[in-house]
């Protein structure tokens, strides 16, 4: 009986042990695959860091581009508002000599109206 106990034991050890074998192989197949499934993941991910890195380079060259176009088009208006700013004050300037002009006629026609009157009350 002690015989027959002890083969048991002996095949029970015999099949858990090559159980045990069997899972000890798949446990590292699994870390294997999963292995190169995290070393994948990393390739993407080093290859996503290079693209956010390339587009952030990209809209930092688009921004000094837009900086550069406002700064041109800031100095383009301050050009623009000083020429209209000398142009206002030249006709500003024309204009108060013209209404200065007017002024010394009306005044002369109102004397030359006065004259005419006085001239022609004389002749009456």
């Amino acid at each position: 009986m002690e015989d027959k106990v002890f083969n048991l034991l002996e095949k029970m050890y015999a099949e858990l042990s090559s159980q045990i074998n069997g899972l000890d192989n798949k446990i590292v197949d699994l870390d294997g695959k999963m292995n190169d499934k995290i070393e994948g993941l990393g390739n993407k991910i080093n290859g996503l860091d290079g693209k956010i890195e390339d587009l952030r380079e990209e809209m930092f060259q688009e921004f000094i581009f837009v900086k550069h176009d406002m700064v041109r088009l800031e100095n383009k208006m301050d050009d623009n508002h000083k020429a209209l700013y000398d142009g206002y004050k030249l006709t500003y300037g024309k204009l108060n000599r013209l209404e200065d002009k007017v002024d010394k006629i009306d005044k002369k026609v109102e004397r030359q109206e006065v004259q005419i009157r006085v001239i022609k009350s004389a002749t009456q």
